[in-house]
């Protein structure tokens, strides 16, 4: 069976950040839709909603080692945020135009990005999303999705899960940490990141649970 290994540009709305993200193919990584209140969150902190989140209130997210990532202009640009101050997640886009480029633990020690579908320019490689990601493997927190959970992929299950763990323990042993554009060498966030007031979380959450009636 031929798979297909790609180099997939990646770029914000407007071209002002750009970057690559390094061999990817559907062996090497692990796609599912993200459903959490606080992705949702994001997609609304953002003003881009619309166009981040599926119907339901997702997020397609291809799961893999952050130094496959590599940023090549717009660093400027390059910005993180966290909703809470002890969150456990950083959140990256864009700020030029606010699009969302992944998501990363706060601890540089677990080498592990999500990058959201948003920055991906999967018509730059002239092919679909499934050919180039492999399928959606399964929903996370499906339980705060909107509309019929039927219509919903199904939830991740253990074996999802354990190929995540992979993913990670995969880029430990290959030191692949040390390679991050997202963290220094020694293991500071190379952005400060925009830490959200209780006011300003507040209304983010109102807006976003607006949105689902």
């Amino acid at each position: 069976m031929l798979v297909n290994v790609v180099d997939v540009p990646l770029r914000c709305g407007c071209g002002a950040w750009r970057g690559v993200l390094r061999s990817v193919e559907p062996g090497r990584g692990n796609r599912c839709v993200c459903y959490c209140d606080d992705c949702q969150a994001f997609a609304y902190y953002l003003g881009r909603a619309d166009w981040i989140l599926d119907a339901h209130g997702g997020t397609d997210i291809f799961q893999t080692s952050p130094a496959r990532l590599e940023i090549t202009s717009g660093h400027e640009h390059f910005a993180c945020m966290r909703l809470r101050p002890r969150s456990h997640v950083v959140r990256w886009f864009a700020s030029c135009c606010r699009t969302p480029i992944g998501n990363t633990p706060a601890e540089p020690r677990v080498p592990f990005v999500g990058v959201i579908h948003s920055c991906l320019d999967q018509k730059a490689t002239g092919l679909s999303a499934d050919a180039l990601l492999g399928p959606v493997r399964g929903s996370a927190f499906p339980r705060f999705a909107r509309g019929d959970p039927a219509q919903l992929p199904k939830k991740l299950g253990v074996l999802h899960i354990l190929r995540m763990v992979g993913i990670i323990v995969g880029a430990r042993f290959r030191r692949e940490q040390r390679r991050s554009p997202f963290f220094h060498a020694d293991g500071e966030l190379k952005v400060t990141p925009h830490v959200l007031g209780a006011e300003e979380l507040r209304a983010v959450e109102a807006t976003r649970d607006a949105a689902r009636g």
